[in-house]
């Protein structure tokens, strides 16, 4: 079987990805920042450096088949030359690499908000243009890499695609979960807006399968997918108050019951993000634009060509995988709580 390069395989989506392609019987090299014994001992080939790093990044893909690549710094807040690296030029390392070393095929792990200009979105499909205005460096960033990747498929040159999962969750979510159940821990929670905005999200096993499909239709040669976008949701679109509060009532945690109009918070937000650009501040503000619009405005996505290139099928029942993740969230919401009361 081929050999796969897995970027961030150590993350929430990469370890998920990592897991299914040893399931299918590939060879798996992970590369990382960090050490991950019990991936090693499944079977994954580590590779430890930077992606932002070319000689490690050269490294790491030398006598790789296909190269899945999940790595990035996510995030609504920090420096511009920070994500650049992280999610630009470190792709455009691996490019490189992969160009050199003669790759056979690519999947980049993009996101819906490389499409999201502050208005709201609904339903859109892949058609959707990248914007001219940007709220935040992640979206952006992520952007740059993804029309690189896809301009390299495009012209020939290396067969790829891009997968654009929006929220992904499910139990050990280092990202959404802890977030929302923190920051209501904290008392830091607000409503914004009426709350009935619909949003979509997915579940890790669906990401991560979609990955290993479009990887698969790759290297087969498949036209359908190669130099193509594709979103990825659970198909299910649902309203933002509601799967907020259906998080922090499974962590047994008080739903906030205060609110802030969309239009004060993005106005907040911008203040704060000028506050703290001035100062120079590195932590992340209690309110940006990006958040506001994201809490207040419906962005919901057509799944219909992962369906049809992918053979894409999203998760059919949400609430009783849900109800997988309980003890888990009552477990964050413990620690959480713990450290609020220290």
């Amino acid at each position: 079987m081929p050999r796969v390069l897995v970027t961030g395989y150590g993350g929430f989506l990469g370890r998920h990805v990592a897991s299914q392609l040893l399931a299918a019987g590939f060879s798996v090299r992970g590369l990382a920042r960090g050490g991950y014994p019990e991936l090693v001992e499944r079977g994954v080939e580590p590779v430890q450096g930077s992606i932002a790093d070319r000689a490690t990044v050269m490294r790491a893909v030398s006598g790789c088949d296909a190269i899945v690549h999940t790595a990035a710094k996510a995030g609504v807040w920090g420096r511009w030359q920070e994500y650049y690296q992280a999610n630009t030029l470190a792709t455009s390392h691996l490019l490189e690499a992969a160009v050199r070393h003669r790759v056979r095929a690519l999947v980049y792990t993009s996101s819906p908000s490389v499409t999201f200009d502050g208005q709201p979105q609904r339903g859109v499909d892949e058609r959707a243009p990248y914007p001219t205005r940007w709220l935040a460096h992640y979206p952006r960033t992520k952007a740059l890499a993804e029309q690189a990747v896809l301009g390299l498929a495009v012209e020939g040159i290396l067969p790829a695609c891009a997968l654009r999962p929006h929220l992904i969750w499910g139990a050990g979510d280092p990202h959404l979960f802890p977030r929302v159940i923190e920051r209501a821990v904290a008392g830091k929670l607000r409503r914004v807006g009426d709350g009935r905005n619909l949003i979509d999200v997915v579940h890790v096993e669906s990401a991560a399968q979609a990955h290993v499909a479009a990887l698969q239709r790759l290297l087969d040669g498949d036209s359908q997918v190669n130099g193509r976008a594709f979103f990825l949701t659970d198909g299910a679109p649902i309203a933002c108050w509601d799967w907020i509060s259906q998080i922090l009532q499974g962590a047994e945690v008080p739903v906030p019951q205060r609110s802030i109009s969309f239009a004060a918070a993005y106005r907040i937000g911008a203040v704060f993000e000028a506050t703290y650009a001035l100062l120079r501040r590195r932590q992340e503000p209690p309110m940006t634009r990006f958040v506001a619009a994201q809490l207040a405005l419906d962005h919901y996505f057509s799944i219909d060509a992962a369906r049809r290139a992918l053979g894409y099928s999203p998760l059919a029942n949400r609430p009783e995988v849900f109800r997988d993740c309980l003890p888990w969230l009552r477990g964050l919401a413990s620690q959480y709580s713990s450290t609020v009361g220290r």
